[in-house]
């Protein structure tokens, strides 16, 4: 399961979490602090390849001594990363030029990014 850490405390709305489903405590998820030499193995893997799936991930997640979950999140969050890098290059070269980026950007932007940033520890 999920490694938690202790209850949120009370809020200014109310006692802790009585408008939260499921119970009055809400419990806080512990992120995940890699080794700089996982890190360094996960961007290694990355540059090879975005995503990571099936066979591969459970072995690179065995290697590092990581869950197949924080691998995968790691390779979504970096991809997030990627995107994000790969766009303020686009528009960086684009005002090199001179030419102005519409204001809708920002909408195709959101559509592009699909997963969510996730940080869970099993």
């Amino acid at each position: 399961g999920l490694e938690l850490s202790h209850c949120v405390g009370t809020n200014s709305l109310g006692p802790a979490g009585s408008w939260r489903p499921g119970g009055p405590c809400k419990m806080k998820r512990v992120r995940t602090v890699f080794k700089p030499e996982q890190l360094e193995r996960l961007e290694q893997e990355f540059l090879k390849q975005q995503y990571m799936v099936g066979t591969e991930r459970v072995d690179l997640a065995a290697t590092l001594h990581l869950t197949e979950t924080q691998v995968k999140v790691w390779f979504q969050n970096r991809r997030i990363k990627w995107r994000k890098q790969s766009m303020e290059q686009k528009a960086a070269k684009l005002s090199q030029f001179g030419v102005i980026q519409p204001a809708t950007a920002d909408s195709t932007d959101t559509k592009d990014h699909e997963e969510d940033t996730v940080d869970v520890e099993l």
